[in-house]
């Protein structure tokens, strides 16, 4: 079974079970956003990570192998049509070398990992309309000079 297969399969699986990202995650030991993206096939998972998300889901021993193996982290190269992930597209395209100015301001020239990361969904009620509040948290990593 490949990664998209893998994908389909487990998206398939968590709307029969009517599950959340939060609950699988829960219920594996893993945060609800890296379950999202293992399942999606952007990550690997630990074999014992992969069989209890495959037990919590109904689903056979082999998307336990396709979850394990490595994945090629591609995208569509066209600008996506979903508007919240436009919107992240045009946060990036609008802020993008201001934030790039002002994390290499605070800690030199070098880039923000997204191999040692992690990033939080989180939601804010607010009397004018909830709030999304999303945390990307990367190790620094700075460029070398030889």
């Amino acid at each position: 079974m490949d990664k998209l297969e893998m994908r389909h399969t487990l998206l398939a699986a968590k709307a029969r079970k009517k599950l959340s990202w939060e609950e699988i995650g829960q219920a594996i030991g893993m945060s609800p956003v890296w379950t999202a993206s293992a399942c999606y096939g952007m990550n690997s998972a630990k074999a014992e990570v992969a069989h209890k998300l495959c037990e919590v889901l109904d689903v056979d021993g082999n998307v336990a192998e396709a979850l394990v193996a490595f994945p090629t982290k591609t995208w569509d190269e066209a600008i996506p049509q979903d508007p919240l992930i436009y919107r992240l597209y045009e946060v990036v395209g609008v802020y993008g070398e201001t934030l790039k100015d002002v994390v290499q301001e605070r800690f030199g020239d070098g880039i923000m990992s997204a191999i040692d990361f992690t990033m939080e969904v989180d939601k804010v009620k607010d009397p004018k309309g909830d709030r999304v509040v999303l945390t990307l948290n990367g190790k620094f990593l700075p460029y070398r000079s030889w």
